[in-house]
């Protein structure tokens, strides 16, 4: 058995939370110049600053993954951890195709059913777009797993840099081969490896770059959105260029020294909630339907935007714990 790694606790659920954020202020996107300038600022600006969120869930992966030490066994790895994710996925998307359907006029069955027989080439609700890149990164893992074990330091970081400058090339649309997602979000699994096993970059250099990052990350977007009259984000907001990255790498860093100033209940605390991080994922959009549905944003979005998250997370999160309660429905929030 491993030993358990705390500040992984502590990402999980500010990554859950963020991915939230994310999902509620949805709407606001695409109301430039119909709700006030200041408001659709404040959730354009609450959006930019949440995008690492997606990245640091694979950023965790590859650092567990790739420092497992255990001989590799192709059927324990296919049973543990593509199936204990692809099931569910499936089971799930099943259920949002039929969601989809449904609306305050009622319910449009024919919506429904094209929205599941494109199950294999698009995701049944918009939060499952997530698993069309991340389950084929298993395929990638064992690979990766066997360079770090059998190559040194310099190899590994000279991979990782290799990547830094295809996700700098991608962000400034030099698009090639290398622009495959399959590619840019595989380094995340080496990078979050590096940071966590290599303590590089450290947090030192990633701090700086990070709040950079995220600040130029907005400011770009709220500067070509107005330029063009519309929300116009180009690339900078993309979970596989080299911003959204270096955010990630600061959040994973932050999220080490930050648990190592919690108390032991706290961690117990945030370890209750990072249980059940993959289910807040899962289920939160069932609980933001009714708000996104009816437009239950009567607030300015400095102010609507912190509530439903909260409301929705905790909703979620008793969710899956209810789900995880019984044997029958676990196997649904893993």
């Amino acid at each position: 058995m491993r030993e358990k790694v705390r500040f992984f606790d502590v990402l999980r659920c500010v990554a859950a939370v963020a991915v939230v954020v994310i999902h509620v202020l949805g709407p606001y996107r695409d109301q430039f110049g119909i709700m006030p300038d200041s408001g659709w600022i404040t959730a354009t600006t609450f959006n930019s600053f949440s995008r690492w969120a997606v990245p640091v869930f694979i950023m965790i992966t590859g650092a567990l993954m790739l420092t497992d030490t255990r001989p590799f066994e192709l059927g324990y790895y296919v049973r543990r951890r593509l199936g204990k994710v692809l099931v569910p996925f499936l089971v799930w998307s099943v259920f949002y195709a039929w969601l989809s359907g449904v609306s305050p006029a009622g319910f449009d069955g024919g919506l429904a059913l094209d929205t599941l027989k494109a199950l294999p080439v698009h995701e049944t609700y918009y939060h499952l777009g997530f698993f069309y890149y991340f389950i084929p990164l298993y395929f990638v893992v064992p690979f990766l797993r066997y360079f770090v074990q059998h190559y040194d330091r310099q190899a590994t970081l000279a991979l990782a840099l290799v990547w830094l400058a295809l996700t700098t090339l991608f962000l400034f649309k030099i698009d090639g081969p290398w622009s495959h997602e399959l590619v840019l979000y595989s380094g995340y699994l080496l990078f979050g490896y590096c940071v966590f096993q290599m303590r590089w970059p450290s947090l030192k250099w990633l701090l700086p770059l990070g709040i950079v990052a995220l600040l130029l990350t907005d400011a770009m977007v709220l500067s070509n959105s107005f330029a063009a009259g519309e929300y116009k984000v180009g690339r900078w907001m993309s979970y596989k260029t080299l911003n959204t990255a270096l955010i990630a790498a600061m959040i994973f860093a932050l999220g080490r020294y930050v648990a190592d100033k919690l108390s032991e209940g706290t961690l117990d605390k945030l370890a209750f909630m990072s249980r059940y991080s993959l289910g807040i994922y899962l289920l939160h959009p069932i609980f933001l339907w009714p708000v996104r549905a009816y437009d239950w944003y009567f607030l300015p979005p400095v102010l609507m935007i912190p509530f439903w998250t909260v409301i929705i997370t905790g909703l979620a999160l008793a969710a899956s714990w209810l789900l995880a309660k019984s044997p029958k429905t676990a196997w649904l929030v893993p």
